[in-house]
C-alpha cells in the first residue's frame, strides 16, 4: 500500500496538466480570426467585398442572395444581381433560371477571372498588359490605371458592348442584351476586395459597371459561395460512368471472395491456443501408426494391461500372459472358459512376433482394449 500514494498523485498531476492544457487550446483558438471564404460579401477579410458591400448600402438597397435561382424574383423593380467569382458552374437547370431572371428584365454583373462557361460566354488567353491600362467606353470614357491578374479576355460578337479593354484591344468587361434584361461580365474580380478596392483607379471602374445596371437594390449572389451547393459526383460524372464503376466494384468483390479473401476477423481455432489432456498420447499415436511400429504398440498396450491386472484383480505382474488362464476364468466375464485359454495363446504368439500387419494390429488391440474396459469396471 505504500506505492501506492506516489501513483496517485502522479495521475492528479497528469490530469491537471491536460486540463490546463486544454484550456490553452480553447483561449488560443477563441483568439484567432474568423475563417472567410474569398469574395463573400459580408467579408472583412483582405479577400473580401464587405468594404464595397457597406459602401452601396449609404446609396441603394442591398441584400444578400442565398436561395436557390429558381426562387429569384421576376416581377416588380429591376434588380442587379451580383456574381463575385462563382465557386462552381451552376448546373442547367440554374442557369435557365439565372437566364429568365435576366429576360424579365433584370441585370447580372458578374465579375470572373475566367467566365468561359457561363451564360454561353467565351475566352481566349492573352498576355496583359504590363502598364495596367485599360479604356473605359460608357460613360465618363477615359483611361484608366487598373489591377489586371486575368490571363483571359472576353470574345465578343456583334451585338455586345465592349466596356473596357485594355491597351491590346482585349475585352476585359463587356455587355449584353438578354430579353428585357442585360448582362454584364468583367473578368476583374480583384477589383471588388478589400485589400485592391481603393488601390488605382478600381473603385471608379466598379461603380461605373454599377451604374450601367440603373438599379436601385442590388443583390450579392453568395448561393454560387455555397460549398454544399457544389456540384456533387452524380452530377460531375454521367450516369453509365457511375454504373459502370458500381458494376466494377461488384466484379472486384466477387473475384475477391471467389479468391477466398478475408473479408471479417481473424479467428485462431482453439486447437492453436488450448493444450488438450490427451495430447501426448495423440502424437506418440501418430508416430507408431505413421511408423508402422505395430509390434511395439501391442507390446505397451499388454504392459499396460498385466499392470492393471496386478493393480484390478490382484494377479501377480510377473506370471506370463500364457499361464493367466486360471486367473482369467475367475474374473473374466466377457469370455466363456474354452475362449480364454485360445486368447491367451495367441496374443502370446503375436507379442513374440518381429513384425506385425496392420490387420493382425487392428484386432489384438482391439481385444486387447475390451479386456482393459473390463478389468477398468471392476
Amino acid at each position: 500500500m505504500k506505492n501506492l500514494k506516489p501513483k496517485r498523485q502522479g495521475w492528479i498531476w497528469l490530469t491537471v496538466l491536460l486540463f490546463v492544457f486544454i484550456l490553452i487550446s480553447l483561449y488560443l483558438s477563441s483568439q484567432s480570426p474568423k475563417q472567410y471564404p474569398n469574395y463573400v460579401s459580408n467579408s472583412p477579410s483582405p479577400t473580401g467585398v464587405k468594404a464595397l458591400n457597406t459602401y452601396l448600402q449609404k446609396e441603394v438597397r442591398v441584400n444578400s442572395w442565398t436561395a436557390d435561382p429558381k426562387n429569384l424574383p421576376k416581377q416588380g423593380e429591376e434588380k442587379l444581381l451580383v456574381m463575385v467569382e462563382p465557386f462552381f458552374i451552376p448546373e442547367t437547370e440554374e442557369m435557365e433560371a439565372y437566364q429568365n431572371f435576366m429576360k424579365a428584365g433584370n441585370t447580372i454583373l458578374l465579375f470572373q477571372t475566367n467566365p468561359k462557361g457561363m451564360f454561353d460566354l467565351d475566352t481566349v488567353p492573352e498576355q496583359p498588359s504590363p502598364d495596367h491600362e485599360v479604356k473605359w467606353y460608357g460613360e465618363n470614357q477615359g483611361t484608366y490605371k487598373a489591377e489586371m491578374n486575368s490571363p483571359f479576355r472576353i470574345v465578343t460578337n456583334k451585338d455586345d458592348t465592349v466596356l473596357i479593354d485594355d491597351a491590346g484591344g482585349g475585352a476585359i468587361a463587356l455587355k449584353r442584351s438578354v430579353g428585357k434584361g442585360q448582362l454584364i461580365v468583367a473578368i476583374t474580380p480583384e477589383w471588388l476586395i478589400n485589400d485592391n478596392l481603393l488601390k488605382k483607379d478600381n473603385l471608379a471602374l466598379v461603380l461605373n459597371l454599377f451604374n450601367e445596371a440603373k438599379t436601385g437594390t442590388v443583390l450579392f449572389d453568395e448561393y454560387l459561395h455555397g460549398s454544399q451547393n457544389g456540384s456533387s459526383i452524380m452530377t460531375v460524372y454521367p450516369m453509365w460512368f457511375l454504373l459502370l464503376v458500381l458494376q466494377g466494384i461488384l466484379l472486384m468483390m466477387l473475384w475477391l471472395w471467389f479468391k477466398g479473401k478475408r473479408f471479417g476477423p481473424l479467428l485462431v481455432p482453439r486447437e492453436e491456443s488450448v493444450r488438450f489432456s490427451d495430447e501426448g498420447i495423440r502424437a506418440i499415436t501418430a508416430w507408431y501408426l505413421r511408423g508402422r511400429r505395430y509390434h511395439d504398440s501391442l507390446l505397451i498396450q499388454a504392459d499396460y494391461l498385466k499392470l492393471l491386472l496386478q493393480e484390478r484383480w490382484r494377479i501377480p505382474y510377473r506370471i506370463e500372459w500364457k499361464d493367466l488362464s486360471s486367473f482369467l476364468e475367475r474374473k473374466h466375464r466377457g469370455m466363456q472358459a474354452n475362449e480364454i485359454r485360445p486368447f491367451l495363446i495367441g496374443l502370446t504368439n503375436i507379442l513374440e512376433k518381429e513384425k506385425v500387419s496392420k490387420q493382425e494390429y487392428l484386432l489384438w488391440s482391439r481385444k486387447l482394449e475390451q479386456l482393459r474396459e473390463e478389468v477398468e469396471e471392476g
